[in-house]
C-alpha cells in the first residue's frame, strides 16, 4: 500500500478484507497509520518489540505494549525483568499529544502539527496510532535494539534520518542496556565498554552492536569458604571514579568507615562491589548492570565505585597501564617528530593547498593537493561538463603541464565530504592499470574537488547502450574489458593492506582511456574491510539493478556484494542491452528480464542468441560461452556459491575451467511465473 503496509488480500474479496497485514505485526517499527494496542474482538495485541541486533532480527530484549488494564508499559522481556514506566492510555495519550505539538512547533526540521497522534478505544479496539498530513516528509517511531524510542524524520537538507525525540533520552538510563560488568556512556562511541579486567563475553555480538551479553571476568575470584562459614579471600578492589552507581544495591547497616565497608565485601564471595559515601555502605552481589559514566559537567556524579577483582587481574592491570603510559609518551614523542617534520616541510613552501604533497604536480610520484583558482583556470571555470550524478558533476581540464584531467566537483556539504573522504582513504594510495588514478584533490573551505585521469574513451555505458555510439566495441574488446574489470576488483579484494569493497560496480563506474583499457572509478561509495574481518556493517548503497540480495536483507556483506554486481555487468558486456527494462508486462517478464533469458539460453546450450546483434555474428563462441556461465556462477542468490574475482580472473584467462552453474533461485521463480502467465 501507498503507507507501507503490506497487505494479504483474497482474490474472492470483493471489498478488500485482508486476510493478513503487517501493521498487525509492527516488530521494531511503526509507519504513520500502524497501531499499537489491542483488537478487542480478535485478541490480537500489535506491540513493539525492539532487535537482537543489527544483523540478527530476532526478538530482542525490550518491549512496548498496551496491557488488558489499558496501561501502556515500556519493559524488558528478558532477564533482569524491569518496567520502566507504565502510563493509563488516557494519561498517556494527552501527554503524547502535548510533547508532539511541543517539540514540532519549535523544530525547523518540520511543519508544526503534520503528525498527528490519535488514541482510540472503543467495543472493538484500543490503540494508540497516529498519522502525518504532509505526504512529502518521511516519519517513523522506532525502538532500537538498546531500548530507545524514538521519533525519526528525513531530513531533505541534511539528507538523512533525524531522531528528533527519544524516550528515554540517555540510553544509559536503561537497565542492563549493555549487559552485565559493563561502563556505559552516552557520549562516547560505542557507548558500551566492558569494566576493567573484563572482556566482551560474546566479541561477534559486540561487533555488531549486540552487547546485551554483558562482559566476564579475565581472572576468576580467589575466594573460598572454609569450616563454619569463614571466608578465605585475596581479591584486591579496583576502584571506577564518578560514576552512577549499578542497580540493586544492598545496604550495609553498622557500618561506620570504608574500610569497614569493604571487610564486608570481602567476607562475602557472592559480594562483586562495594561503595562508601556520606556514611553509607552499599554492596553488590554477583553480576553488576547498569553502571554508567558521563562526561561533562551536567552529569558529574561524586560516587566511586570499587570493582573486587582477584590479584592477579590487579597485576595484569597495572601492567596494561604501564603498557598504556609507554604508549602515550611514544604518541608524544612521535607526535613532535611530526610537528618537526612538519615544519621543515612548511620551510620548504610545501603548503597543504597548490602543491605536491608527495614528488611533483601531475607527475605521478603522489596525490597533489590543488588551489580552487587553480583547478578553476585549468577547467576553464567548470565550462566542459563531461557528467555527473548523484554527488556532483565532472568537468574536463588540463593542467600546465598538458596532463589532461577529469574534476569531479562534489555538490552538498554532508554527502560531498563524506565521498570525498570515502574516495581518498579507498584509492588515493593505491594503484594499479585497473582502477582509475586519483591525481589530488582541493579541500578549501566547503569546496570538495577530486581530480582523476582524463579517460578519452568515456565510460561503458556509453558504448553498450547508446543507439548513436561512435564505436561498436568488438568481441575481443569487450573480452578485455571484462578481463580488466576483474583485475581490479580482484586488486582491491584481495591485493591490497585492506580490502576494499566498491559496492556500486557498474558500466557507468568502467572507464575506458585511449586504447579501451577498463579502469574502474567512483569510490564513493567504498568500504574499508581490515583483514581480520570477513563482513562489514554498512548503510544500504548502489544502484538497482546491480544489487546483491543480502543488501535488502540488511546483513553485513563481505566482497562478494561485487562479485554480483560485476555478474550483471558481463552479461550487459555479452549482449550489448540493459539487463532491465522500464517495460514489464504480465506475458513478457522471461523476455524483458535479460539475466532470467540468459540463464535459460545457457542451460539450453544456446548462447550465440545472447551476443549483442550489432556484432554482427563476429564473436569467438567459446569465450562467450565462458562469460556467460562466470556471469551465471556471480549472480547466484547465496554468496557461499559465488566465485572470489581471484577465481573469476583464472576462469576468463582461461587457467581454470568452469562448471555449469544452476539457474538462481530467484531467477527460476520468476521464470516460473513468465511459464504460467503465458499459458
Amino acid at each position: 500500500m501507498n503507507n507501507g503496509n503490506l497487505v494479504l488480500i483474497a482474490e474472492s474479496s470483493s471489498n478488500g478484507t485482508s486476510l493478513w497485514q503487517s501493521f498487525d505485526y509492527p516488530t521494531d517499527v511503526a509507519l504513520p497509520g500502524a497501531k499499537l494496542g489491542r483488537n478487542k474482538v480478535t485478541g490480537l495485541n500489535r506491540r513493539f518489540i525492539s532487535k537482537k541486533s543489527l544483523i540478527d532480527p530476532g526478538l530482542g530484549s525490550y518491549i512496548l505494549e498496551l496491557d488488558s488494564n489499558g496501561m501502556l508499559s515500556h519493559k524488558r522481556r528478558k532477564p533482569p525483568f524491569v518496567v520502566y514506566w507504565s502510563w493509563s492510555s488516557s494519561k498517556f495519550a494527552y501527554t503524547l499529544l502535548l510533547v508532539l505539538n511541543g517539540l514540532l512547533g519549535s523544530d525547523p526540521r518540520t511543519n508544526k502539527g503534520s503528525l498527528k497522534p490519535a488514541y482510540v478505544n472503543n467495543n472493538e479496539e484500543e490503540c494508540f496510532t497516529y498519522t502525518s498530513s504532509d505526504e512529502s516528509s518521511s516519519t517513523f517511531v522506532s525502538i532500537d535494539i538498546f531500548g530507545q524510542i524514538k521519533l525519526n524524520i528525513w531530513s531533505q537538507a541534511e539528507q538523512s534520518w533525524q531522531t528528533i525525540y527519544a524516550q528515554p533520552a540517555d540510553q544509559c538510563n536503561l537497565l542492563a542496556a549493555c549487559g552485565p560488568f559493563t561502563v556505559c556512556n552516552a557520549n562516547s562511541h560505542p557507548f558500551c565498554g566492558c569494566m576493567e579486567g573484563f572482556s566482551p563475553k560474546s566479541p561477534q555480538d559486540w561487533e555488531v552492536d549486540d552487547p546485551t551479553a554483558g562482559c566476564v571476568r579475565n581472572t576468576h575470584l580467589d575466594c573460598t569458604t572454609g569450616y563454619k562459614n569463614t571466608t578465605s579471600s585475596t581479591d584486591m578492589f579496583h576502584s571506577i571514579a564518578h560514576v552512577t552507581l549499578p542497580s540493586y544495591p544492598h545496604n550495609i547497616e553498622d557500618v561506620t568507615t570504608q574500610s569497614e565497608c569493604e571487610e564486608a565485601c570481602l567476607n562475602n564471595c557472592s559480594c562483586t562491589a562495594y561503595s562508601y559515601s556520606s556514611g553509607r555502605c552499599s554492596i553488590w552481589y554477583d553480576e553488576l548492570f547498569s553502571l554508567s559514566q558521563t562526561d561533562g559537567i551536567e552529569n558529574f556524579s561524586d560516587n566511586d565505585l570499587y570493582l573486587r577483582l582477584a590479584t592477579r587481574g590487579m597485576q595484569s592491570l597495572g601492567e596494561n597501564n604501564k603498557v598504556r603510559s609507554r604508549i602515550v609518551i611514544a604518541a608524544g614523542i612521535a607526535s613532535c617528530g611530526l610537528l618537526i617534520f612538519m615544519l621543515m616541510f612548511w620551510s620548504k613552501k610545501i603548503k597543504w593547498c597548490g602543491v605536491p604533497l608527495l614528488g611533483s604536480q601531475g607527475s605521478g610520484g603522489g596525490i597533489t593537493a590543488f588551489r580552487y583558482t587553480d583547478l578553476g583556470h585549468a577547467t576553464k571555470h567548470f565550462s566542459q561538463r563531461l557528467g555527473g550524478g548523484g554527488f556532483g558533476s565532472v568537468f574536463k581540464g588540463v593542467l600546465s603541464d598538458r596532463t589532461s584531467i577529469a574534476v569531479k566537483r562534489l555538490d552538498g556539504a554532508r554527502q560531498g565530504e563524506k565521498q570525498f573522504r570515502a574516495e581518498v582513504s579507498s584509492i588515493g594510495l593505491i594503484q594499479h592499470i585497473n582502477l582509475v588514478k586519483l591525481i589530488g584533490f582541493c579541500c578549501e573551505g566547503d569546496k570538495r574537488l577530486l581530480v582523476y585521469e582524463h579517460m578519452s574513451n568515456g565510460s561503458l555505458n556509453a558504448h553498450l547502450f547508446q543507439s548513436n555510439a561512435s564505436t561498436i566495441l568488438s568481441w575481443s574488446t569487450r573480452y578485455q574489458i571484462a578481463i580488466g574489470v576483474a583485475r581490479g576488483l580482484s586488486y582491491l579484494h584481495h591485493s591490497c593492506r585492506e580490502c576494499i569493497i566498491h559496492c556500486d560496480i557498474k558500466p557507468e563506474n568502467i572507464l575506458l582511456d585511449a586504447s579501451f583499457l577498463p579502469k574502474i572509478t567512483d569510490f564513493g561509495m567504498a568500504a574499508i574491510v581490515g583483514r581480520d574481518f570477513s563482513r562489514v556493517l554498512t548503510t544500504f548503497r548502489g544502484t538497482a539493478g546491480y544489487l546483491a540480495p543480502e543488501w535488502l536483507s540488511g546483513v553485513a556483506i563481505t566482497p562478494k556484494v561485487d562479485v554480483y554486481s560485476f555478474g550483471m555487468v558481463l552479461l550487459e558486456i555479452i549482449s550489448g542491452r540493459r539487463n532491465s527494462s522500464e517495460a514489464y508486462t504480465s506475458n513478457s517478464y522471461q523476455a524483458v528480464y535479460f539475466p532470467v533469458q540468459a540463464s535459460s539460453k545457457l542451460h539450453e546450450g544456446d548462447v550465440q542468441s545472447l551476443v549483442d546483434p550489432q556484432l554482427r555474428g563476429d564473436f569467438d563462441l567459446a569465450e562467450a560461452e565462458r562469460v556467460c556461465k562466470v556471469a551465471c556462477w556471480c549472480i547466484q542468490d547465496n554468496e557461499v556459491h559465488r566465485p572470489t574475482m581471484v577465481e573469476v580472473v583464472r576462469v576468463l584467462e582461461g587457467l581454470q575451467e568452469v562448471d555449469m552453474p544452476p539457474m538462481p533461485r530467484l531467477l527460476a521463480a520468476i521464470t516460473e511465473r513468465s511459464d504460467v502467465t503465458s499459458m
